[in-house]
């Protein structure tokens, strides 16, 4: 049986989501899938309530800023024959609690292993992509493509909204209907739950997952 490890670190509950729609979708192609949150010391609340609290967070997360996590539990160290890794972007980069764990545990849970990001972001993932990649190969893994969702609202709209959201503000209502609503669509969580399928039925084939498409116009509106 295919064995498949589903690591992430949600903030607002959006990767979380995503996560559990992609591990229910590998589940039905017949791998047996672990979830595995990673915890912070300190939970982080969300929204973070204020405006200047919100742009210190921003500016502190554009500079990798870590945050401190509990110890992954042992069986997170098993063979697997794939760990996908998720979390949000902050700031153009991988989450503090993400980018802890790669420094504190990541030669003994990556490599060797096969390894497939799972980004969710409001638009900009690219340089989150590249510095992911960057990382869990220094730590020995093979990182063959990832998988990115990003948030189906109209740019300016989307910042601004993240943004006031973070901040404990209602843009669903203020912003007039550019903005009807934070985070993922269902169509975007169905297809999360197709690429599972599709993943898990790739790998008890032995087929490659650099060749599958992860980059369609539900993911990536």
């Amino acid at each position: 049986m295919i064995k498949v490890l589903v690591i992430y670190y949600s903030f607002s509950g959006q990767t979380r989501g995503l996560a559990q729609r992609l591990a229910v979708g590998l589940a039905e192609s017949g791998a047996s899938v672990v979830r595995a949150p990673i915890r912070p010391q300190v939970p982080h609340r969300f929204p973070i309530g204020s405006i200047p609290a919100t742009v210190r967070k921003m500016l502190v997360t554009c500079f990798r800023q870590r945050v401190a996590i509990e110890p992954p539990p042992p069986d997170w160290r098993d063979d697997w024959d794939c760990i996908v890794l998720g979390g949000p972007t902050w700031s153009y980069n991988p989450s503090g609690p993400v980018l802890s764990l790669i420094d504190q545990y990541g030669e003994e849970l990556f490599a060797g292993h096969t390894v497939l990001p799972l980004i969710s972001c409001r638009g900009y993932w690219r340089a989150h992509w590249f510095g992911l990649r960057r990382l869990l190969r220094k730590v020995g893994a093979q990182v063959p493509t990832c998988i990115v969702f990003s948030h189906p609202v109209a740019e300016p709209w989307r910042t601004l909204g993240v943004f006031l959201k973070l901040a404990g503000r209602f843009p669903e209502r203020s912003l007039q209907g550019r903005y009807p609503r934070y985070g993922h669509s269902r169509n975007q969580l169905a297809e999360a739950h197709r690429f599972g399928v599709m993943l898990g039925e790739t790998l008890a084939a032995g087929g490659r997952i650099a060749d599958l498409d992860f980059r369609t116009p539900i993911a990536l509106p």
